[in-house]
C-alpha cells in the first residue's frame, strides 16, 4: 500500500478527531477540499495519506472505503480516547493470536478503522 484516503463529510471535524486521536498532520492541498497527511515521521514505517470531502452522503452511494489499521501503543486507551472524541467503538477488542489486540471503532464522520496494539502474546 502506498496512500490511503478518508472521505469526510466534514472534514474539519475529522481532521481535529485524526489530529487528537493520533498526532497526524493535516495540510491543505492545491485550491481544493483536499488535505495530506503526514502519520508520522519518514524513519518510521508507515504510509501518508489524504483526506477529500466526501461527496455524497452515506446512503450506499458515497465513498465509505475499507478498513486501515493503525498500531498503537494500548488499544484500550485508544479505544476510549476516540470515544471522547466523538467515535465510536463497532468491534471490541479482540486478540490476534501471536500478533496483538485489534479493535475496530468509527470515526465522526462514519468511516470504521482499526486500532492494533502489537502483542506477540496475545492469544
Amino acid at each position: 500500500m502506498i496512500h490511503f484516503e478518508i472521505h469526510a463529510e466534514r472534514p474539519q471535524r475529522a481532521i481535529d478527531f485524526y489530529s487528537k486521536l493520533l498526532g497526524w498532520k493535516f495540510q491543505q492541498w492545491g485550491g481544493q477540499e483536499y488535505w495530506l497527511i503526514t502519520t508520522g515521521p519518514k524513519s518510521e514505517l508507515g504510509i501518508d495519506g489524504g483526506l477529500i470531502k466526501r461527496r455524497g452522503t452515506i446512503d450506499g452511494e458515497a465513498v465509505i472505503a475499507y478498513v486501515c489499521t493503525v498500531e498503537v501503543a494500548a488499544v484500550d486507551e485508544s479505544v476510549k480516547k476516540a470515544v471522547s472524541l466523538g467515535g465510536k467503538n463497532v468491534v471490541s477488542k479482540m486478540a490476534i493470536p501471536g500478533a496483538g489486540w485489534l479493535a475496530y471503532c468509527k470515526d465522526p464522520e462514519g468511516n470504521i478503522f482499526g486500532l492494533m496494539q502489537s502483542d506477540a502474546t496475545a492469544a
